[in-house]
């Protein structure tokens, strides 16, 4: 075997091999290779993107925040007024029935005592006429000592 002859045979298949290799076998793999690197850079840019929409919406969800905080606040401010406007009313009306109850009272007991004194007066008038019969010991006569007992009651 000659030395030289393998080696030109080595360099010939070499030579073929890497004519091989760059028609057949490099541009698939090159294709991929930027295929691969396209997606990357894709991705890379979408999650930019991805980063600054999350920057964003983080910034509107603060001012929501923000914008629910000072109407949950004026809300509380509005219902605790009412509240108290309510518990005025209350207070006011509760006032005014009890003034009502009193008054009311106040008119039955003047009523009562109204009719208490009638009653009395009535006694009174029985027992004039009957001390008065007593000491007389003889028949009152009801029609001429009528007008006397009607001025007895008035006077009583």
């Amino acid at each position: 075997m000659n030395i030289n002859g393998t080696l030109v045979a080595q360099a010939i298949v070499f030579a073929l091999l890497v004519l091989f290799t760059m028609k057949l076998i490099w541009p698939p793999i090159a294709a991929a290779l930027d295929q691969r690197a396209s997606k990357i850079a894709d991705g890379l840019a979408a999650a930019d993107k991805a980063k600054s929409e999350l920057s964003s919406a983080n910034q509107r969800i603060d001012a929501e925040l923000a914008k629910s905080r000072t109407e949950t606040a004026a809300r509380l401010a509005d219902a605790e007024r009412r509240g108290q406007a309510m518990v005025e009313e209350a207070k006011s009306k509760a006032t005014e029935e009890g003034n009502k109850i009193i008054a009311a009272a106040k008119v039955e007991a003047d009523q009562q005592t109204v009719k208490a004194r009638e009653g009395l007066r009535e006694q009174v008038a029985a027992l004039a006429v009957k001390g008065a019969e007593q000491i007389l010991r003889r028949e009152v006569n009801a029609s001429v000592h009528a007008d006397l007992l009607g001025r007895l009651k008035t006077e009583l």
